[in-house]
């Protein structure tokens, strides 16, 4: 495994891609950054992080045999990794948010966003963003349910010793893909879905805002939802949202 350590960068994700692009880049390779500028999070939205204080770092991962339409199941697996590992400090106090967020009672500790090359039906590779709420411990008005396991455990964490822990647990994971265990990954990631089994309040385009209790997750990665009259309804990213 590599790693490239940068001071500072616009996104740890558009340098990886760049690099791919540019040469040949061993599976696994990782570009970690103290400073990112211009981060991004799902949908176009800015990761914000204070320098020095927290992980923001993308993987390269490239896939034998991964068909697009069980790409979901990278998510799965990045997010369980992550999950994993802080589990082991932050016990009982985490959640995985459809699809890939991980949040401690209602606030979002760490982000994920991958972007996948494909060909042929098939990926290719992806380069996995992370942003991991590490040691900050003020973050803007703006972003009032951000968390970070400093302000949950009120202790300082090595993040070197941390992100060496987190790739471990990525390549541990990607391996249930290499060997198409999907039914481990689904059934691991329904295990710690946060609310699943619950009634909640959602907003969905086609339904407005309704009462449903979340099933799971479809093999293709869409949310299950049940609704009042006990109908099921499946939603797909930007669908639906929680209230």
């Amino acid at each position: 495994m590599k790693i490239v350590k940068l001071n500072a960068i616009n996104s740890t994700n558009a340098f990886l891609k760049d690099m791919v692009r540019s040469s040949a880049v061993e599976n696994f390779t990782v570009v970690v950054t103290n400073h990112q500028t211009k981060g991004k999070g799902q949908f176009e939205n800015v990761w914000i992080s204070e320098k020095g204080k927290n992980l923001t770092f993308s993987v390269l991962c490239k896939f034998s045999n991964l068909e697009v339409r069980r790409s979901f199941y990278l998510n799965c697996a990045i997010s369980l990794a992550i999950y994993n590992v802080l589990n082991r400090t932050i016990k009982n106090k985490l959640k995985i948010k459809w699809p890939n967020d991980i949040l401690s009672f209602n606030k979002k500790l760490c982000g994920i966003l991958i972007e996948n090359t494909v060909s042929n039906g098939k990926i290719q590779h992806a380069i996995v963003g992370i942003g991991l709420n590490v040691n900050q411990e003020n973050f803007p008005t703006e972003l009032p349910r951000a968390t970070s396991m400093k302000m949950l455990t009120e202790k300082d964490y090595d993040m070197d010793a941390l992100l060496n822990a987190i790739l471990i647990e990525v390549q541990h994971q990607i391996t249930f893909i290499e060997s198409q265990q999907f039914e481990l990954l689904k059934i691991n990631y329904e295990k710690v879905l946060y609310r699943n089994g619950e009634a909640a309040m959602f907003h969905a385009d086609k339904l407005g805002n309704f009462l449903g209790k979340i099933l799971g997750i479809t093999y293709q990665g869409k949310l299950i939802v049940e609704l009042e009259n006990e109908s099921l309804e499946t939603f797909a990213l930007k669908e639906i949202r929680f209230m």
